[in-house]
């Protein structure tokens, strides 16, 4: 999907899953000899037919789980290879309804705005999430998170771990800057970042509380249906969340790892 943004450049977005059989090691990871899914979110922005920006999040945390060496807390919500479009029409080729696409644009940008009102603003009442959001929603969330259905299972496994970390969310947008792009019932929405807040409590994904103001890498993708947010896919650059806080998940995986290596020696004497 791609139009125009708020600012008057042209995006794309695509998201999808790369799979194919785990043979050699990638960043590290051991192979599995097995199938292995890697999802990806990639934004491009065009200036006179070419690209001259791409913000990309490959979700590596779901290959380290998939291989068994995920070295930091497990999800709350479900790990599972992530579905397109329950109506499989997410390849958008036009020709774009303008008044649609706008309408899905404005509902996305509407329940954000309500929804950053919590807990600055009262409680959960304050983001009207039944007025924006399907009884029957799915919100797709990266590996370390996790994939939440309703509600309440969003509220659950993502949201409310979160916010109890970070109740500052939204208070700092005019820190960060956000592309909004719609296409027929889907909207999508990047920014590199597009999230600051501070860590002031612990929870959210076995984290301490540091106190340490941080920014998050997140490309989202949505799909209207009726009126309402039907399904949501979200990948957050989590191993950057991790590397700003001083934890390198994937130094901290190969020590996990290094007896797996072909040819090496797991524990040499005298080294440190």
């Amino acid at each position: 999907m791609g139009r125009p943004d708020g600012h008057g450049a042209d995006w794309v977005g695509c998201g999808g899953t790369y799979v194919g059989t785990f043979v050699a090691p990638f960043l590290g990871i051991p192979p599995t000899g097995h199938f292995a899914h890697i999802r990806f979110h990639e934004f491009y922005r065009f200036e006179d037919d070419q690209i001259v920006e791409v913000q990309a999040i490959w979700d590596i945390p779901e290959l380290m789980m998939q291989a068994g060496v995920w070295p930091l807390a497990p999800s709350l919500g479900r790990e599972m290879m992530i579905p397109g479009p329950s109506t499989q029409d997410g390849l958008m080729t036009g020709p774009r309804d303008a008044a649609r696409s706008q309408s899905s644009c404005d509902l996305i940008v509407d329940m954000l705005a309500h929804m950053i009102r919590h807990p600055s603003q009262g409680g959960p009442e304050v983001m009207e999430l039944d007025r924006f959001w399907h009884d029957r929603m799915t919100w797709y969330g990266p590996a370390g998170i996790g994939t939440c259905r309703g509600v309440s299972g969003f509220r659950n496994w993502h949201q409310i771990p979160f916010l109890n970390a970070m109740p500052d969310r939204g208070q700092h947008d005019g820190d960060v800057t956000f592309h909004f792009f719609g296409d027929g019932d889907y909207a999508a929405v990047t920014g590199w970042p597009n999230m600051k807040q501070a860590l002031t409590h612990g929870g959210w994904l076995g984290l301490p509380a540091t106190g340490q103001t941080i920014t998050l890498r997140s490309l989202d993708f949505w799909r209207v249906e009726t009126g309402k947010i039907r399904e949501n896919w979200v990948l957050v650059d989590l191993l950057d969340v991790y590397a700003q806080l001083g934890l390198d998940a994937l130094a901290r995986m190969r020590e996990m790892t290094k007896s797996r290596v072909p040819g090496t020696v797991p524990f040499p004497v005298g080294d440190t």
